[in-house]
């Protein structure tokens, strides 16, 4: 018996849960930034007067 598919499955997990925190605070970032984008006057104001 080889312990090879519980060390497969070590590095797989390794990788994917990482991976998986990545992607959601990517897509969190993006919500975040379309409600501030919502709410903050700053952001349409002050772009043409730069």
């Amino acid at each position: 018996m080889t312990h090879l598919p519980y060390i497969a499955a070590c590095f797989g997990l390794g990788l994917a849960v990482p991976a998986l925190f990545a992607v959601d605070a990517w897509r969190r970032l993006g919500r975040a930034r379309r409600r501030l984008a919502q709410i903050d006057p700053r952001t349409t104001s002050m772009e043409g007067t730069a």
